[in-house]
């Protein structure tokens, strides 16, 4: 999957899981897994169905699979975050305009306070009949309409500053 500048997000998002484990707080991850051939790089044992290495899970961290864009559809990872008592979030990962959106409106849905590292999350370039979304206009559309309500958008950097 072909994705716009990950490697620099995916840095970001491992400052903001740093700071995270450096204080204590409840760290969870979310891997994406298809389970038919609609979409082979998120095939189970496939490269594309792997949390990076830069932000592994450590054996304390709950690691959820999900096989639709919401974090939260079919499985239990709003049971785990009601058990230790969240109510903010914080959100880096990849694709701003799949899963990150779907899950962070989601999130919102169910009452909790959402932040976003923007940096910390990549996109691609979209195609819309015969027009083609340059990942730049996508990140910016999806980040503009999660701080339209949904969650507050800002640095990983700030982000850590604020934990």
């Amino acid at each position: 999957m072909e994705l716009v500048a990950p490697e620099a997000a995916v840095a970001e998002a491992a400052r903001l899981l740093a700071a995270f484990r450096a204080r204590g707080f409840p760290v969870f991850h979310v891997r994406h897994e298809c389970t038919g051939a609609e979409d082979p790089f998120f095939l189970p044992g496939t490269e594309g169905a792997e949390i990076h290495s830069a932000v592994r899970p450590h054996p304390n961290e709950l690691i959820f699979t999900k096989h639709f864009p919401n974090s939260f559809r079919e499985t239990s990872l709003l049971e785990s975050l009601r058990t230790v008592g969240a109510t903010r979030l914080v959100f880096a990962g990849m694709m701003t305009h799949m899963c990150v959106d779907t899950t962070v409106r989601a999130a919102a849905d169910f009452g909790f306070e959402c932040a976003l590292a923007y940096d910390g999350c990549a996109t691609t370039h979209l195609q819309f009949g015969d027009t083609r979304v340059e990942a730049a206009q996508v990140q910016a559309a999806y980040l503009a309409a999660l701080a339209d309500g949904f969650a507050k958008v800002t640095t990983a950097s700030a982000l850590c500053s604020e934990i």
